[in-house]
C-alpha cells in the first residue's frame, strides 16, 4: 500500500484523495460553497470554521488521525481536476477501532451542484472497497437522519442494512435528531 499521506484512489469519474494543510483552501472553498446546503444536515459550527486558519488546522490534525490509523478522510476531485483544485465533497471513516472490534463510523457529504449523479455512491463503493480490502475492518456503521432519504438510498444501494433506530444521536440545528443506524460487514476477516 502507498504511503497513506499520498493515498489517491479512483473511479471511473472521481479521484478520492487524502489531503493535508496545504489543501486548506479547497477545503475551505468547498465549505463555503455548501454553506447552507449543508446546515440542513450537519451539526452547527462556529463563524471560524469558515476561516483559512481553521482549516489548516483541522486538515494538520486530521491528517495525524489519519498516519495513526484511527481516521481515514477522503476528500473528492472529479477526475479532469489534475491540480485538485476544487474539491466537491468529502467522506469520512471515523473512529476507527482496532483488536476485537476492527469498525469505524462513515460520514459523507457532496457539494449541492453534484447530488443525484451518481458520485457519492461510486466514491462511497470505491472507499468501502478500500477500508474492508486493505485495512481490513470488518464492520462500517453509518447513522442517518430518517428525512434524509438520498442518504438512505445511498447506503442501501451500497448493502448497508437497517440496524434500528437510535433516538436523539446527534444535535442538528439545534434539536436533537433520530437517526437510522445502518451497517455492513466485510465477511472475509
Amino acid at each position: 500500500m502507498q504511503n497513506i499521506e499520498q493515498l489517491e484512489l479512483t473511479t471511473e469519474r472521481l479521484i478520492l484523495k487524502v489531503i493535508g494543510p496545504e489543501f486548506a483552501p479547497q477545503a475551505l472553498d468547498y465549505f463555503l460553497r455548501n454553506r447552507a446546503f449543508l446546515i440542513e444536515w450537519n451539526p452547527a459550527v462556529s463563524e471560524d470554521f469558515y476561516t483559512l486558519p481553521y482549516h489548516q488546522e483541522r486538515l494538520r490534525s486530521e491528517l495525524e488521525l489519519i498516519i495513526e490509523g484511527r481516521s481515514l478522510r477522503f476528500w473528492l476531485f472529479k477526475k479532469e481536476d489534475l491540480a485538485f483544485e476544487r474539491a466537491i465533497g468529502n467522506l469520512a471513516f471515523n473512529n476507527i477501532v482496532r483488536g476485537a472490534f476492527q469498525s469505524c463510523h462513515l460520514g459523507y457529504q457532496l457539494d449541492e451542484r453534484e447530488i443525484n449523479r451518481g458520485l457519492i455512491t461510486e466514491a462511497l463503493r470505491r472507499a468501502i472497497d478500500f477500508v474492508f480490502d486493505e485495512l481490513k475492518l470488518h464492520r462500517i456503521e453509518a447513522n442517518v437522519m430518517p428525512r434524509n432519504q438520498r442518504s438512505r438510498r445511498v447506503v442501501e444501494k451500497l448493502g448497508f442494512v437497517e440496524e434500528g433506530l437510535a433516538k436523539q444521536y446527534l444535535k442538528i440545528k439545534g434539536v436533537w435528531e433520530d437517526h437510522l443506524h445502518y451497517v455492513i460487514l466485510n465477511h472475509a476477516v
